[in-house]
């Protein structure tokens, strides 16, 4: 989300709002000019739009994600809303690298009454203006900045959704103070190579996004099972996967001890027999993230986990030989059951 924004997510919304800061710096300069014939340094109007925008979209966001906590979001909601968001970044992505005209309808727009309306207010010489466009941006979002709202209300979490539109928003923050300059001292050539680079690191954050999506729904088809049956393995990682056999305990059950860490599981990836019972006992971190949520998503295995959890315990009995992938609710971390 901090790439995003600090690439194409800070460009595309320089493009919708940055005519607003520089229409109102402008009136502020000439109103200077007529006061002492000196143009001042245009940082305090910037500061103040920027710091208007950064609360309003972070306030935003909790409302976003409080909704998301409301509503009860199933995961299949969830899920459904982040593949929307990855697909949308991919989108974006293909728009700017010109891959072919048809994605530029796909970029939303705002509704152009908002944006009179907000346009307006820039009229205004008063210093305030500007802190006051800063909030009225929110009117008129930029396509990332959608993307990053649906990924606040699938959060289910106030905080998650306050965080992640506050993250957005502040790596947004450079390229309002320096593009401009940046972009007129480098040239065009330099800027459309920036514009590449931008359009790339999006187009990997939106793949991201869509896998990950497509792994906490339990799909056959992700960029890991896809990896996993290339034709060339190595004779190392089949040992460690072999190796690595649960073993029974006295219920004769297949024991396994997963640690559940904020960037991930460990391990993350076992074997065990098909036909004999498995029991996970989770050990749950003081700290968690994405990894508070548990899941199984072809067993039908969703189990919410807070570090004072004391159920721990997962138990089932696979039926066949094959993969069977454990996740957290949104996709990023993943372990993968081996069914010998």
């Amino acid at each position: 989300m901090f790439i995003s924004g600090l690439t194409i997510g800070g460009i595309s919304c320089l493009a919708v709002q940055g005519g607003l800061l520089a229409s109102v710096i402008a009136a502020k300069e000439d109103e200077d000019t007529k006061e002492d014939g000196v143009k001042k340094h245009n940082l305090w109007p910037t500061a103040a739009f920027l710091t208007t925008k950064f609360i309003v979209y972070t306030a935003l966001g909790f409302l976003l994600g409080a909704f998301g906590q409301v509503l009860a979001l199933s995961d299949t909601v969830r899920i459904a809303m982040q593949l929307v968001a990855g697909l949308y970044m991919v989108t974006i992505a293909l728009n700017l690298l010109n891959v072919h005209p048809i994605f530029r309808y796909a970029v939303i727009q705002p509704p152009r009454f908002l944006t009179r309306l907000v346009k307006n207010q820039s009229k205004s010489k008063d210093l305030f203006a500007p802190a006051f466009l800063g909030a009225m941006t929110i009117f008129i979002p930029c396509g990332t900045t959608l993307a990053m709202e649906a990924l606040a209300v699938s959060s289910g979490s106030p905080l998650l959704g306050a965080s992640i539109m506050a993250t957005f928003t502040i790596a947004t923050i450079p390229l309002f103070f320096g593009l401009g300059f940046l972009t007129t001292t480098l040239g065009d050539a330099l800027k459309n190579k920036f514009y590449k680079v931008a359009a790339l690191l999006v187009l990997y954050l939106g793949i991201t996004s869509v896998n990950g999506s497509l792994v906490a729904s339990g799909s056959s088809v992700t960029i890991q099972s896809i990896a996993d049956k290339f034709p060339i393995k190595l004779e190392k990682a089949l040992a460690s996967k072999n190796g690595n056999l649960a073993k029974l305990n006295s219920a004769g059950e297949q024991a396994v001890e997963i640690n559940v860490l904020p960037n991930g599981y460990s391990p993350n990836r076992f074997t065990v027999r098909a036909g004999s019972p498995v029991a996970l006992y989770l050990n749950v971190a003081d700290k968690l993230g994405c990894t508070s949520a548990f899941r199984i998503p072809s067993l039908g295995i969703n189990k919410n986990l807070t570090p004072s959890f004391t159920d721990s315990s997962i138990k089932f009995t696979p039926q066949a030989p094959g993969s069977i992938a454990f996740t957290c609710s949104m996709g990023m971390y993943r372990g993968v059951i081996e069914v010998i």
